[in-house]
């Protein structure tokens, strides 16, 4: 157990006084290739159901499947990130079971042999959590209830996945959260994966058992099937444990089982009994040779792999000066790295990284924690930055240049979120250009010094810190229009010309 790992799970805390909390977690990550694992069909989204389909993925009489080596390479490149083994052979096997979605009756995928083994990711604390495998699979259909009619959509059918499996290693829904969050940065900055989570391109099942403190013989398990959000994998894990532990505590037996998790109720569900390796009968695939990869293979992937997040975030520090917090959470997640670099790119280095930083970090973080909670969603969730990037350029500029001060690009950034209107548009119609000329700037400042007569005389007086009090008037007097930086000046002059009087 770590630190502050449950601080946000009271019951949980107690609950760690008598038991140990064991987790594990499988992902499956749908690769993001053109054609399909085994078939050259189109692997793409939103297409018209069952159009993107042929004779191996539904299983027909005949049909011979053929290995995508562009997944290959991805999967790779999944093991080379998490420090795994790269197996020289390996070797697919059926995976026999009965579902609608599933037409040939048997999954392929890897068994005793995958293509990776071993690796790890390290959380913020330093604590590692093993991975055990990786290996590459094809997805299912899927099933879509209209009513009480069931259908089924096979264009999802036979796209590749990898599925990472953990080492018993997370001991409590946080970690388990931090370790995906760490993981789902590896598959999108990597390009393995887009992750869309709420397309289901990157799920977890979380494996949870407790026993006895201190014991060396593990509960019986409970797998949560198909958790597609960060936010979620938490709280299904939370009730989980809480479940195990009534039930034992209660002198119940936990029985060995497949559950659901129901978010809107914030419950998990018994779905089947617990099947085991034996139940799926699994044999080498008879139509595919073993997959052999070589040292050269391994050095080409290396060769061309993206930029990891740690790199990333260690260029940001060394080329731009930015503090490694700041690095680390703009580099947390693909589309935050990619709008933070192209803001970089597009003021042309007229801007400090700094200070887009800030701006990034408080304004337009900000904004995607806004659109989370409206869908219900974890931050990370999101698949897109909810503010426009040109918007966000503009806006920059529009401050750089001084033609509105800081306080006002605070109420125009609000005012481009609610009306979708561009910065300029704004500026322009509400007439919020900054105001820099020293004649207009005095005479706002005297009027300031008239008004607070009381104060003035403090000030004269030696209480020099009510200097900013005259700042915070002026501004509010203009409106926010007022260049601070000239503010300042033409007040340090009229107050030194009245200590000299």
């Amino acid at each position: 157990m770590t630190g502050n790992s449950l601080v946000h799970y009271p019951k949980l805390l107690e609950i760690t006084q008598k038991y140990d909390l064991v987790i594990g977690i499988e992902v499956h990550c749908q690769l993001a290739t053109k054609s399909k694992m085994f078939s050259s069909s189109k692997n793409a989204y939103g297409d018209a159901p069952n159009s993107n389909i042929d004779p191996t993925c539904l299983g027909l009489p005949g049909a011979l499947p053929t290995i995508n080596q562009e997944a290959v390479d991805l999967a790779i490149r999944m093991g080379i990130a998490l420090k795994s083994e790269i197996q020289n052979v390996s070797v697919f096997a059926r995976k026999n079971y009965f579902y609608p979605d599933l037409p040939k009756g048997y999954q392929i995928t890897q068994y005793d042999r995958p293509i990776c083994f071993g690796g790890e990711i390290i959380l913020a604390n330093g604590k590692k959590i093993g991975i055990e495998r990786i290996q590459i699979e094809e997805d299912a259909g899927k099933n879509i209830h209209v009513g009480e009619c069931s259908l089924v959509d096979f264009n999802r059918s036979g796209v590749g996945l990898i599925e990472i499996v953990s080492a018993p290693d997370i001991s409590s829904p946080e970690e388990a959260s931090e370790y995906l969050k760490k993981l789902h940065s590896f598959v999108v900055n990597l390009d393995i994966s887009d992750g869309d989570l709420e397309r289901g391109n990157f799920r977890a099942d979380a494996n949870v058992s407790i026993k006895p403190k201190g014991s060396k013989i593990l509960g019986r398990r409970c797998e949560i099937k198909n958790v597609n959000s960060f936010k979620y994998i938490e709280k299904a894990i939370a009730y989980e444990i809480e479940r195990h532990f009534d039930v034992l505590e209660s002198g119940g037996e936990i029985q060995m089982e497949t559950r659901g998790y129901d978010s809107d109720k914030n419950i998990t569900f018994g779905q089947r009994s617990k099947e085991s390796a034996k139940d799926y009968r699994y044999f080498p695939e008879p139509d595919l040779p073993p997959l052999v990869v070589t040292k050269e293979r391994i050095e080409k992937v290396i060769k061309e792999m993206p930029e990891l997040p740690e790199t990333k975030a260690a260029r940001l520090v060394q080329n731009y000066n930015l503090p490694e917090y700041d690095a680390k959470v703009i580099t947390a997640t693909r589309i935050n790295s990619s709008y933070f670099e192209s803001l970089l790119k597009l003021t042309e280095g007229k801007i400090e990284a700094k200070q887009i930083s800030n701006y990034f970090m408080t304004d337009v973080m900000r904004a995607s924690k806004i659109i989370a909670e409206k869908k219900g969603v974890s931050i990370d969730d999101l698949t897109e930055v909810p503010v426009p990037l040109e918007y966000s350029v503009s806006l920059l500029n529009l401050q750089a240049s001084g033609t509105i001060s800081g306080r006002i690009a605070k109420d125009v950034f609000e005012e481009m979120l609610e009306t979708n209107q561009s910065p300029e548009e704004i500026v322009k119609t509400k007439n919020l250009i900054q105001i820099s000329d020293d004649t207009s700037i005095a005479k706002i400042c005297e009027q300031v010094l008239l008004e607070n007569p009381n104060v003035l005389q403090d000030y004269l007086s030696g209480k020099e810190k009510l200097f900013g009090f005259f700042v915070g008037q002026a501004m509010k007097l203009s409106g926010g229009k007022l260049n601070p930086g000239k503010v300042n000046e033409v007040l340090k002059k009229l107050l030194d010309s009245r200590k000299t009087n």
